[in-house]
């Protein structure tokens, strides 16, 4: 990550035949960004602050931050619903299929137009929708509404947010220089677990009032993050003009299978979230196993997301991983092991203390995992590559909650949730076995090689 990159504007190169028409900045541009970006700290070797010396990106991180403490209350809030209305371990993995089918069938297309169109009044559109979606689910909760008819907000929900996540991933990379990317990844990812602390703890005391506020909570912060992108200056960027057609579109598809360290950290963390996630079964741990209420419940959602936290301090004040490939493999048979734990475990302390494991196992994934992601791919590609990206993370999440409540239906939730982490540790073996060269991979200061279509 310290050289920049080919598509880092604050470079001028000459064109490249090869590459996709795209809109070019103007130079009056260019060089208000060689000045704007040319910052550099005055403190020597490693700074851990350096993304948050730069107004846009801590403005963009403020509000995502408020968007996931609303989404992360609302999370709450319709798991401890559906569940305390229907008492069905079914009825949470419904959740997570209903939100995962967007996902698998718009990201892609979703990508595209992060590429051709511009992504700030796409993210404000679909956050906009979104909070229509927890406004209704507030109506229909407060009716005591149609089950179904909550299902489908979800669903609605879910599409607005698949059609945003690849412009909300894309966007970062125009408030910070590429060099600074990965830092930015760090504090991105530190603030995500802020809110993910916050909301879950949140959500729990306010599940205690009304579940409707939730909901209604959710909007305001939803609305929130759009007012923010309104404050944002960005970097220009570029944008493709290919003809949309299938090559195009699945340009991003190509992209991650043409670069071998993506695909197998694409495919690490899919299965592993897959099979060890446990959090959409925690309503019926905290009712039925652990009998510590909603004020528990959301200690337990809130648990993961402190580990993160955590974790997320020492990568952002420690200098860049020298052994990133092996520490994320350890990371994720980490978590493997501590979502067995949490399974087995009858003592809410130690289930809290699982989940932690498992948030601060589960960010070392997420800095390799982003940071490789944006760094190696072009500006007018971004949209589409991490449209992929959104699939394997989004998709595994949500069917994640589906597999889950489809064995614990069958099998109970404590088998539902040790399976997965022993399934999460298989993984981890068929990923060295399949790429070595994960293993290999050293620090992420420097790009990975490049790869041609066939290797």
């Amino acid at each position: 990550m310290g050289a920049q990159s080919e598509n880092d504007l604050t470079s001028v190169e000459p064109p490249d035949p090869t590459r996709p028409a795209s809109v070019a900045p103007t130079e009056e541009q260019l060089e208000r960004e060689a000045i704007r970006f040319s910052h550099k700290s005055a403190q020597p070797g490693h700074d851990p602050y350096a993304a948050l010396r730069y107004r846009d990106c801590r403005l963009y991180m403020i509000g995502w931050t408020v968007a996931v403490v609303g989404s992360q209350v609302q999370s709450v809030a319709i798991g401890w619903e559906l569940f305390r209305r229907t008492h069905s371990n079914m009825a949470l993995g419904w959740v997570g299929l209903v939100q995962a089918a967007p996902v698998m069938l718009l990201s892609i297309p979703a990508g595209q137009l992060a590429d051709r169109l511009d992504r700030r009044n796409i993210l404000i559109f679909t956050q906009s929708c979104a909070a229509l979606c927890s406004i209704g689910l507030a109506l229909l909760s407060i009716q005591q509404g149609s089950i179904g008819f909550m299902y489908g907000l979800l669903g609605l929900g879910a599409v607005f947010q698949a059609f945003g996540w690849p412009a909300r991933a894309a966007l970062m990379t125009q408030t910070v220089p590429t060099e600074h990317f990965g830092n930015a990844m760090t504090w991105s990812s530190s603030a995500f677990q802020v809110a993910a602390v916050t909301g879950p703890a949140m959500g729990g005391l306010i599940l205690l009032k009304s579940v409707p506020a939730a909901y209604l909570l959710d909007a305001s912060c939803q609305g929130a993050f759009a007012l923010f992108l309104f404050l944002l200056v960005l970097r220009p960027a570029l944008r493709s003009l290919e003809p949309a057609n299938w090559r195009t579109v699945s340009a991003g598809i190509r992209f991650v299978q043409d670069h071998p360290m993506i695909l197998a950290i694409m495919t690490l963390d899919l299965f592993a979230v897959l099979l060890g996630g446990a959090t959409y079964l925690l309503p019926a741990f905290a009712d039925t196993i652990l009998h510590v209420g909603a004020p528990g419940f959301g200690w337990l959602r809130a648990a993961p997301a402190v580990g993160a936290f955590v974790m997320a301090m020492v990568i952002a004040h420690r200098p860049p991983m020298k052994h990133a490939g092996g520490a994320l493999l350890l990371a994720v048979a980490g978590f493997g092991v501590a979502t067995i734990v949490f399974g087995l475990s009858k003592n809410f302390w130690l289930s809290l203390l699982m989940l932690g494991l498992t948030g601060a196992f589960d960010n070392v994934s997420v800095v390799v995992r982003h940071t490789l992601v944006q760094v190696l791919t072009p500006d007018e590609m971004r949209g589409r590559v991490s449209a992929v990206n959104n699939i394997f993370i989004g998709a595994s999440n949500e069917l994640g909650g589906f597999e889950s409540g489809t064995t614990a239906k069958f099998f109970g939730p404590i088998a539902s949730v040790v399976g997965g982490g022993i399934g999460t540790i298989a993984v981890v073996l068929g990923v060295m076995f399949l790429w070595p060269e994960v293993r290999r991979f050293g620090s992420l200061q420097q790009k990975p090689p490049q790869y041609t279509t066939g290797s």
